[in-house]
């Protein structure tokens, strides 16, 4: 009898993480709408055939070493042999059928991996409309395969940081990856958009921002209500099991206050977009629900839903001051991408102790100085290395007739663009 309820258990668990996967992996859609749509027609292409590619190597680089390196401690393919129902159930067995972790370790892999191609997708739009796509592509190589995977064994790992401290022991927390995924993809978007410079005609002799209208806003609105979706596999899926009454109300909490801090983070940023601009803002407003998902995703679990709310609302707040602030600063995001998951990654992790009493905010600080002091400084010399060799920047010619010709060989609306 318990080996059959076991065996329920591990059946459900790894179904409820296989969806939750697949969940995410439709965030990768989601980040090539929001992008594509936020870019110019001349840029279609190129901005599609990076987050496409991203996934793919994203997908081969974790199983080359991404995975062992980030929970097995080697270097390539350490632990692949483990995806095994035996392997499992014998590790089960020793721990006496308790119910941690009854799922199939291929399902864990799976469910890792959609996490990296998502801190890789954070760069692809920071970078947009000006960087080359085979140094991008070159760049996500190591980002999924190194960088990324070390930063992620000292947090979700639980291993020393370089041998020297334990991010766990000191109280950090970051259950569904505020700073694990969102703030260290910002970091290595800022670091390679400080070495890359603003688009030509991004700012004025004035030094005054430029707006930049992307080409397809509907395109754009449907990425931010595809990310929404994937966000409660990202969030949800991140409870790790569903087949017990305190697993499904915590999955249950967890989709309540995604839904709720996502919802408020929009209100926020439109409402305060109509206060400084006079307008009702969409980009702002989609800023804004991105912002408050970014912001619940440290801790989803312990918030009331008025609390999650409250959270969303800030996150969509300060995603607009930090879009302003960087515009100020000449760092040109096109997507906002920084702001939307550096800054509010960041203020999700200081979140997390208001309700979570086992995290404090000296651990929540050390964790993210140690993911940004980390993710920026080797993703600063990766980019630097690939700027000395390659080159990082499409020529100012090619900026100019736009990256799907000059990098793709082809136009995304051809009809409509093409000169006769």
């Amino acid at each position: 009898m318990q080996n059959q309820i076991f065996e329920l258990q591990y059946a459900l668990d790894t179904f409820y993480l296989l969806i939750s996967g697949a969940l995410v992996m439709w965030m990768a859609a989601g980040f090539s709408l929001l992008e594509s749509g936020l870019v110019r027609s001349k840029n279609t292409v190129e901005i599609l055939t990076k987050n496409i590619s991203l996934y793919a190597v994203a997908c081969m680089m974790y199983l080359v070493s991404g995975y062992a390196l980030m929970y097995d401690g080697g270097w390539f393919l350490q632990g692949i042999e483990a995806f095994s129902l035996d392997q499992v159930l014998a590790d089960s067995a020793a721990a006496g059928f308790n119910g941690d972790g009854v799922y199939s370790s291929a399902a864990d892999f799976f469910f890792q991996v959609v996490f990296v191609a998502t801190a890789m997708s954070i760069v692809s739009g920071a970078v947009a409309e000006r960087m080359k796509l085979w140094s991008f592509l070159l760049f996500a190589v190591v980002m999924t395969g190194f960088i990324y995977p070390l930063e992620g064994s000292w947090t979700w790992g639980g291993k020393d940081v370089f041998g020297l401290f334990n991010l766990g022991k000191l109280g950090f927390s970051d259950f569904a990856g505020s700073g694990i995924v969102h703030l260290a993809g910002g970091s290595a978007a800022l670091a390679g958009v400080l070495l890359l410079g603003a688009r030509k005609g991004r700012y004025g002799r004035d030094g005054r921002a430029i707006a930049i209208p992307g080409a397809n806003l509907p395109m754009a609105t449907l990425g931010t209500f595809v990310l929404w979706l994937g966000w409660f596999g990202f969030n949800g899926g991140s409870v790790l099991k569903l087949a017990d009454a305190s697993s499904a109300h915590t999955v249950a909490m967890v989709f309540l206050n995604t839904n709720m801090a996502a919802a408020a983070g929009l209100v926020g940023a439109l409402l305060l977009a109509r206060v400084m601009f006079g307008k009702a803002d969409l980009t702002m407003a989609l800023n804004g629900a991105l912002a408050g998902l970014v912001a619940i995703t440290a801790e989803p679990s312990t918030p009331t839903a008025l609390q999650a709310s409250l959270f969303g609302l800030a996150g969509g707040v300060l995603v607009v001051f930090s879009i302003l602030a960087l515009d100020r600063l000449k760092i040109d995001d096109p997507v906002g991408a920084i702001s939307v998951h550096g800054v509010v990654g960041l203020f999700g992790l200081l979140l997390v102790p208001l309700t979570n009493d086992s995290s404090s905010f000296t651990g929540q600080l050390a964790g993210a100085a140690t993911i940004f002091g980390w993710v920026f400084a080797v993703s600063w010399v990766v980019w630097m290395v690939l700027k000395a060799t390659v080159g990082i920047r499409v020529g100012e010619e090619e900026e100019y007739e736009g990256l799907d010709i000059g990098e793709c060989g082809m136009e995304a609306y051809p009809e409509f663009t093409s000169s006769t």
